[in-house]
């Protein structure tokens, strides 16, 4: 599997993602990983329909994306994997899925939760399975868009004394 782009995103496949992430990185398969959302019929329905024109949506859970990676089903194929949170991220690398970077594009504030930037909000177990994956030399990157300015999360959680 040739993951060309790993990135947590609440809002999943909308207007960046299925235009310009796609676009910046050739990816022919949009995979979103979530049990919540796989369990969803109607999400799950509108998040294919979403999809840029050539490019194949799926909405799987976290065991079945370990399940598909080490089977080689899609070892030529050319995938965008979308979360919603990093704990999933970390049960994928936790289970082999290699990860060289994780961009991390919207996480939405909500009760119990530190804003970070004006689009991240994290709160301790976020941070705990950030860790994880920096331990795993995952680059930890924060950008909305490609032509944005990479911010490393460590070093911003470091700087605001959430590390």
């Amino acid at each position: 599997m040739d993951i060309r782009l790993a990135r947590i995103d609440d809002r999943l496949i909308h207007g960046q993602v299925a235009t310009v992430w796609s676009k910046q990185t050739g990816v022919e398969r949009i995979i979103v990983i979530s049990d919540v959302v796989a369990q969803d019929k109607l999400r799950k329905f509108l998040l294919k329909e979403a999809a840029p024109p050539g490019i194949t949506a799926n909405v799987i859970t976290v065991q079945k994306m370990i399940q598909i990676y080490h089977s080689g089903l899609l070892s030529r194929a050319k995938v965008m994997l979308l979360f919603t949170n990093p704990q999933d991220v970390e049960a994928v690398v936790r289970c082999g899925v290699q990860l060289k970077s994780l961009n991390i594009g919207g996480m939405s504030f909500t009760e119990g939760k530190s804003m970070i930037t004006n689009f991240v909000s994290v709160n301790q177990q976020d941070i705990d399975s950030f860790r994880y994956l920096n331990s795993q030399e995952v680059e930890l990157e924060i950008r909305k868009v490609p032509a944005d300015r990479k911010i490393l999360l460590m070093e911003l959680l470091a700087k605001i004394k959430k590390v």
